[in-house]
């Protein structure tokens, strides 16, 4: 949203450090386990470039279901990601062209991207416009099956408005079109058997509006997403940002969200053959099938609290904290999945920046 300012050209450089750590569990066991170190560096080129680049490494441990919630003994995993991307900026008086490249690899699921973006602002610098286009190639594996090795590629537009209403207000509305064929189907989930193409629509409305009396800028956004697998999803999100003193912001955190399941997904119907089986499978077994919990129908909420602290000019850091629980009954609009047991996560995240 920053681009509505105009800024006239790359600013200052940048070195920022993030540590994540993340967890999630059922009742009575705990699940999936994340450790994720992160670097950013962004450093100005003359008055009108800037390159800017980030490496990423996450380890992952811990159980995932074999079908909808349900965990088996042999479902243990622990794996390793290398993320990194690195961009080239052109800033101009009113417009900026942007180039990156990102890549991602583990052990069995490696990713290429490609995208440039480009934003223009209006002669007064109130509005702004921007149009992002990317393409994005990945291979998935499965240690369980040296023999599977099969392509994905996607590719997705992305327009985006920003509009100043006032010197207090702010308003950004955001479409993102994307188009992907390939592999989809998960390789570690019995029975799941998903189409081989998946059209994604995402809509976004953001507004900020500062009070000045309390030193407060409330930041709200509301997100729609509908893809061809059936999912429809809302998100209501909103954070207020309290300048609690010139030096510290303090900015609580709440999200709202509720999806449809997919058009394949079938609920859990325990049978004497072990495996949850969906009715009518051994008689006519369906094309597409998937007994993963994210495609159920599900209403979810996170709470979070973010603590930041300006020390000077060069120097800032902040820590947050946020809880996530997903339960099937929580879906808005009607019944959600039965038969799932509840779902929570806890995320901590500590960052520190250097502005040179």
């Amino acid at each position: 949203m920053a681009a509505a300012q105009g800024e006239p050209g790359p600013g200052p450089g940048l070195v920022a450090f993030k540590w994540l750590s993340y967890e999630d569990s059922q009742p009575g066991l705990k699940r999936v386990s994340v450790k994720s170190p992160s670097l950013l560096a962004r450093v100005p080129v003359g008055d009108r470039h800037a390159i800017e680049g980030s490496l990423t490494a996450d380890s992952v441990s811990g159980a995932s279901p074999r079908y909808h919630t349900a965990i088996s003994g042999a479902s243990r995993m622990s794996d390793t990601r290398h993320a990194g991307d690195v961009k080239l900026t052109r800033y101009d008086e009113r417009r900026t062209l942007s180039l990156a490249l990102a890549g991602s690899d583990e052990n069995d699921f490696k990713s290429r991207a490609v995208s440039v973006q480009g934003s223009w602002s209006s002669d007064d610098n109130n509005r702004s416009w921007s149009l992002g286009l990317g393409v994005t190639r990945d291979r998935i594996s499965s240690t369980d099956n040296p023999q599977l090795d099969e392509p994905r590629r996607t590719l997705e537009l992305a327009l985006g408005l920003t509009q100043a209403l006032s010197r207090l207000d702010l308003v950004q509305i955001g479409l993102t079109l994307a188009d992907g064929k390939g592999w989809y189907s998960d390789p570690y989930k019995a029975l799941d058997a998903r189409p081989s193409a998946r059209r994604q629509s995402i809509a976004t409305l953001r507004w900020n509006h500062h009070l000045e009396a309390a030193e407060l800028t409330l930041r709200s956004s509301y997100r729609f997403y509908r893809d061809s697998f059936g999912v429809r999803s809302h998100t209501f999100t909103i954070e207020p940002v309290w300048q609690a003193t010139a030096s510290w912001t303090i900015t609580p955190l709440l999200r709202l969200y509720t999806q449809t399941a997919a058009s394949f997904y079938y609920d859990p119907v325990y049978s004497f053959l072990g495996a949850p089986l969906p009715p009518g499978y051994l008689e006519a077994p369906p094309r597409h099938l998937s007994p993963d919990q994210r495609l159920s129908a599900f209403g979810a909420v996170t709470l979070g609290l973010r603590v930041g602290w300006q020390a000077n000019e060069h120097w800032s850091t902040d820590i947050a904290f946020e809880t996530y629980e997903q339960r099937g009954r929580w879906h808005v609009g009607g019944v959600g999945s039965p038969g799932l047991a509840p779902f929570s996560a806890r995320f901590v995240q500590w960052g520190v920046a250097r502005r040179f």
